[in-house]
């Protein structure tokens, strides 16, 4: 596994689109991956980085979310983390299938499922000191991808 680059940014809406273009750039220039993945990839991690940012705001103003891009031979992950409560994914409430009109008075909630459906593989680990998301998707890479040395970007508001 090796590490590509590494984002700390502080929990507020406006620095999602900031990630979006940081991860969607690595994949882009690191991986030979079709731009509809890339456009999955997107939005899982911009889901991902919304629920840690909700998160991070019951713990104080100052919190930041990690954003945290690795790669292996198949594979790119990306891990969003904030040091928020936590939750346990496994008893999220179950919303009828999409073409059941019910579905309409769900407007919150749907952002695991959606990342679930978006990327190959999610892994979520939560505690009493945070939450994880891993997403990864399968993509060789790159032939000559781009170095991302000593990348690291910590974002002040």
């Amino acid at each position: 596994m090796t590490a590509v680059l590494e984002m700390k940014i502080p929990a507020r809406p406006e620095f999602v689109a900031v990630v979006r273009l940081v991860v969607a750039t690595a994949a882009k220039t690191r991986r030979l991956v079709d731009d509809d993945r890339v456009d999955d990839l997107k939005l899982a991690v911009s889901e991902a980085c919304t629920n840690a940012i909700e998160a991070s705001g019951e713990t104080g103003p100052d919190e930041r979310v990690l954003v945290v891009v690795e790669e292996d031979v198949d594979h790119l992950f990306v891990t969003v983390a904030d040091r928020g409560p936590g939750f346990d994914p496994d008893d999220l409430p179950v919303h009828p299938p999409v073409t059941d009109p019910e579905r309409l008075n769900f407007e919150r909630g749907l952002g695991i499922p959606l990342i679930r459906t978006l990327v190959d593989d999610v892994s979520f680990r939560s505690d009493g000191i945070g939450t994880s998301v891993r997403m990864s998707i399968r993509c060789p890479a790159a032939p000559g991808p781009v170095e991302f040395e000593d990348f690291d970007l910590d974002l002040e508001e």
